[in-house]
């Protein structure tokens, strides 16, 4: 039971250990399985639909476990008709179609479990505050982290590099000190350090890409020096694709002693995930991209970083004592969670872990990555139509421009028949004008995409320009 004195979530002996919890002398636990003792049998997250049978060649032969039909049936807003069209979701790198099992698991905890977390001794105020941390510890594992501990909730990427700005930054930060941050960043990781450069004094150095859309990594290493307090990357473009050699760039960062913060906000849903073995200083994801609710992300750090970093916001659940003269604060991850947690959207993360684990990560990396080629394919026999960007190593991102057409008449015109794409700078006006662009037209796959829907893609792309001509 939780006592008065006990105000982060800490627990009396005798109660049952968290979900997913680590246990001293044993090693960190994957996601917890549904039905795993503490968690509220309502919120225990629903199987997904048996796969169908496979097809030859496809990656459900190879794995035994996947393929794209099993988890559309799962998602409910992928049934429903867009423009009298069946709807053809290519928005996915803007924000992931939800499965049932989230949208369940969201609709169990306002309708079974609602309570606030962490100080409450009654019944409810217990099973949130075990699932809360139960989605901790889930996220950890999920991420290769080497405890719970190491994972502070945010309200998604953008909050959680502004946490380490705000924090770390203004902590560490001083006049002359460089902060490098590669030309593929979304604005979230760019504005971010920005705003505590100049309140520092410190320089936002910006790393070069080359011609691909691949990090020029010659540049990169010239850039480094003992000035270099911060290298920001992300682990995988939203405009481009593309996915640096971030576990090397870190290595070469440490020999400067600069921290590196990975945005994988466009990676964790396609592809594995081991902070330990990138060795990053810090990790930052948003669920929403992950199949998981809007509002809510996770930050990890390592835990010596983490430790030295002081709170940025203050209020609830994140102090110890506080008088008018002194204030002490919660341990970490705590003092990092002012005021009430995300708490329903922390059982929805859980869930879509849940969810996309059970389909093998290899085996969904390796679809996309032959859905990707398909793509390409398809869309080099559009006539005008050129994709930006052709690194060695992509997610299944295609940014394009179609000749004669603004993004937004070829986004418009492909809404109409159920397509959705997305259309614009996409947050990361850098990486466009590398190629001397302001706007352009993206999609963007995920798992439940098939190759019917990119050949969907494609002859409205051919139909747009054909009319065009004619």
């Amino acid at each position: 039971m939780t006592t008065p004195d006990m105000p982060w979530g800490t627990y009396a002996p005798g109660m049952a250990q968290l979900p997913g919890t680590q246990v001293p002398g044993t090693a960190l636990p994957g996601t917890p399985p549904p039905g795993t003792p503490g968690l509220p049998p309502q919120l225990a997250p629903a199987a997904p639909a048996a796969p169908a049978q496979p097809t030859a060649g496809s990656a459900a032969t190879r794995s035994g476990r996947f393929t794209p039909e099993a988890a559309r049936r799962d998602v409910p807003v992928l049934q429903r008709p867009v423009n009298g069209r069946p709807v053809v979701w290519l928005d996915n790198g803007a924000t992931t179609q939800k499965p049932r099992q989230v949208i369940e698991t969201l609709a169990a905890y306002y309708a079974t479990a609602n309570s606030n977390i962490h100080r409450g001794a009654h019944t409810m105020a217990r099973e949130a505050t075990e699932l809360y941390e139960g989605g901790r510890a889930a996220v950890a594992g999920f991420l290769g982290a080497p405890s719970p501990d190491t994972i502070v909730f945010t309200r998604g990427t953008t909050e959680a590099v502004n946490l380490v700005a705000q924090s770390w930054g203004r902590a560490n930060l001083g006049p002359g000190d460089e902060i490098l941050v590669s030309t593929l960043e979304h604005h979230s990781n760019i504005v971010p350090w920005q705003l505590i450069a100049k309140e520092r004094r410190a320089r936002v150095v910006p790393i070069p890409l080359l011609p691909d859309g691949s990090i020029d990594q010659d540049a990169y290493a010239d850039l480094l020096s003992f000035r270099t307090q911060l290298v920001a990357i992300s682990h995988a473009s939203n405009v481009l694709g593309t996915v640096p050699p971030v576990k090397e760039m870190t290595a070469l960062a440490h020999r400067y002693d600069a921290k590196v913060l990975v945005d994988g906000a466009q990676a964790v849903a396609h592809f594995p995930v081991d902070v330990q073995d990138l060795d990053s200083d810090f990790y930052v994801f948003s669920g929403h991209k992950l199949y998981a609710p809007t509002g809510i992300g996770a930050l990890y750090a390592k835990p010596e970083v983490l430790a030295g970093m002081p709170p940025w916001q203050g209020g609830g659940n994140m102090i110890d004592q506080v008088e008018f003269g002194r204030v002490t604060y919660a341990p970490v991850p705590h003092r990092f969670e002012a005021g009430t947690g995300h708490i329903s959207g922390v059982a929805g993360l859980r869930s879509a872990i849940d969810w996309l684990s059970s389909f093998g990560r290899e085996a969904v990396a390796a679809y996309e990555t032959a859905l990707l080629a398909h793509a390409r394919q398809a869309l080099a026999a559009v006539p005008g139509l050129t994709v930006l960007g052709d690194a060695p190593e992509k997610i299944a991102v295609l940014t394009f421009t179609l000749a004669g057409h603004d993004p937004m008449t070829v986004a418009r015109w492909l809404d109409q028949a159920g397509i959705a794409v997305r259309a614009g700078h996409h947050c990361a006006q850098p990486s466009l004008r590398h190629y001397g662009l302001e706007t352009a037209t993206r999609a963007s796959l995920a798992l439940y995409n098939t190759a019917e829907e990119v050949d969907q893609l494609a002859a409205s792309l051919t139909q747009l320009q054909l009319q065009g001509a004619g």
